[in-house]
């Protein structure tokens, strides 16, 4: 068979009877549309078609452009060479320096120069195995997915044209406007721009103020979505937070943690330990659950805080209202029909909340079993309010504080501290305030009770306490060389105590006061107590460790 150099040809290459197995290759039906001359030859290792000048060969919707190329007349394989370009259905395009394609199987071996787009990304590489019927291709000699404004290099990748998903493996780099991001394996879908994470991996913003670790995920920067399983970490502006899981909507705020939860406020230098955690940080607002542990971080003493369930929140100060301003007169409040609620799951966060103030102070509330641990104090109850715009801690229902060797109970304990240390303590109502007079076997108990107290510290131990109305105490006394005197018992409306060295060293009585003083041999001392006697160092927190037990 000859033709002319330089003509154009269009016709079907029919088989050649060759030895068995020709079932396949009988079957396959290669077009050679056009190509500027064609020569037939044999060789040992069988029979062949060269194609030369502008050869164009077609298998169903499938086009070869190439500058020439030889076919294998038995199987129908055959390799092109130069200006290599495969056009499919679709606006996929493919293009190399060198092709070697296996029809029965329709994939080519593309090599030198390569490249692989659908009109919107571009694969590009120096080789890469490409399936055409299925349009996967992978490369293993390096390469770069480039998708509008981002880039991905990687050392291994599979690419799927129809699906717009990608594998890549080894050194892997992701350049986008928005973040950067560093793996050893991650996928990434070039429609959604949402990036898988199968192996550690880290991403930073743009801006290099939010940092993100993880082993597994997907990331979504268009929709701000982030949800990753394994143990992962984000730093964003300040914040910081790890788990083993983690979901985080950027647009809404909303974000999820659970297990080995540790938050991190720098700003407000504290550090929230639990199992689980809900927050939202556009709202500043968490909720923590599964033995949460509050950490304030402090110089010198920082405090611990524990409770089965914990609320923060911005604290909303009063403002001070504008002399001669006008009240507002609040809007009448509309009712609303009862309907039924959305599953949560379908509920709809509009973007359009306003922010939270970043640098109001912070409310932390304690529900249940809470206990606390300083240095300079402890206290369990079972609930507490911690405020950061006054560094207060309030103890609600059945509390109880420890300052150095003394215990304080009552209806509400608030505790005020400056710095490290312990500053103040108030006790509004049904006070109540004991400390061992003599070694624990003794049981001796220098005691004060009254309606309210009022105490102040200096270096975390008690300098002088204010107790009134209806007063009352049970105090050992003491000769100068230290032996008992007796017990003295006092009623008063209004009584001030002045510490030294965490003893009582001055009482002041005022008001309708009543004193006695019995001595020891004549009193029985188990029997030496006030109406409000509580002695429970049993369940005195002794160190931080307690806490997360």
């Amino acid at each position: 068979m000859g033709l002319v150099a330089g003509s154009s040809v269009s016709f079907k290459v029919m088989a050649i009877p060759v030895a068995p197995p020709p079932d396949t290759a009988n079957s396959i039906i290669i077009n050679i549309v056009h190509a500027n001359s064609i020569a037939f030859f044999k060789t040992d290792s069988g029979s062949y078609y060269s194609f030369n000048g502008d050869v164009v060969l077609q298998q169903g919707t499938d086009t070869l452009y190439a500058d020439s190329a030889y076919q294998n007349n038995a199987t129908k394989n055959f390799e092109a060479f130069g200006n290599v370009r495969i056009a499919q259905a679709g606006g996929t395009q493919g293009k190399c320096n060198y092709l070697k394609y296996t029809a029965a199987e329709k994939t080519a071996l593309m090599q030198h120069n390569v490249s692989l787009t659908d009109g919107k990304n571009n694969l590009t590489c120096q080789t890469l195995n490409y399936q055409l019927s299925t349009k996967i291709g992978s490369y293993s000699g390096g390469g770069t997915l480039h998708n509008d404004s981002t880039d991905v290099v990687s050392k291994e990748g599979v690419y799927n044209v129809n699906t717009k998903d990608a594998h890549f493996m080894g050194n892997v780099y992701i350049n986008d406007p928005q973040y950067k991001a560093w793996s050893e394996d991650l996928g990434y879908n070039t429609g959604t721009r949402t990036t898988y994470f199968y192996a550690p991996s880290t991403v930073s913003s743009d801006s290099g103020r939010a940092i993100l670790k993880a082993s597994k995920g997907s990331y979504n920067p268009q929709d701000g979505l982030a949800g990753f399983s394994g143990h992962s970490s984000i730093w964003d502006n300040g914040s910081y937070i790890e788990a083993d899981t983690l979901y985080y909507n950027k647009k809404t705020g909303y974000g999820y943690a659970q297990g080995k939860v540790i938050a991190m406020d720098t700003s407000q230098n504290a550090v929230l330990y639990c199992g689980t955690a809900t927050y939202n940080r556009r709202q500043r607002t968490m909720r923590a659950t599964q033995k949460p542990v509050l950490l304030k971080i402090a110089e010198g003493d920082s405090l611990y805080i524990r409770a089965d369930t914990f609320y923060a929140y911005p604290q909303m100060l009063p403002k001070l209202a504008k002399k001669d301003s006008v009240p507002a007169i609040p809007k009448p409040k509309i009712k609303q029909k009862n309907k039924t609620p959305k599953p949560e799951s379908t509920i709809i966060v509009k973007d359009t909340l306003p922010d939270a103030d970043t640098t109001a102070p912070m409310l932390y509330c304690g529900y249940r079993n809470v206990k606390l641990f300083a240095d300079s104090m402890q206290g369990v109850a079972d609930s507490l309010q911690f405020s950061e715009a006054d560094s207060t801690i309030r103890l609600f229902n059945n509390p109880i504080a420890w300052a150095r060797s003394s215990q304080i109970t009552g209806d509400t304990i608030i505790l005020y501290t400056a710095g490290k240390q312990l500053k103040k303590i108030t006790v509004p109502s049904n006070a109540f305030i004991a400390s061992e007079a003599a070694p624990s076997k003794a049981q001796l108990y220098n005691q004060v009770q009254g309606s309210k107290m009022e105490a102040t510290l200096k270096n975390d131990a008690l300098e002088q306490l204010y107790v009134y109305p209806d007063a009352e105490a049970i105090y050992y006394t003491k000769d100068d060389n230290g032996a008992y005197l007796g017990v003295s018992q006092a009623k008063c409306e209004q009584m001030t105590i002045i510490f030294k060295e965490q003893a009582i060293e001055k009482i002041k009585l005022e008001h309708d006061v009543n004193q006695t003083l019995t001595p020891l041999t004549k009193i029985k001392l188990s029997q030496a107590r006030l109406s409000r006697f509580i002695w429970q160092p049993n369940r005195r927190p002794l160190s931080k460790y307690e806490l997360f037990k």
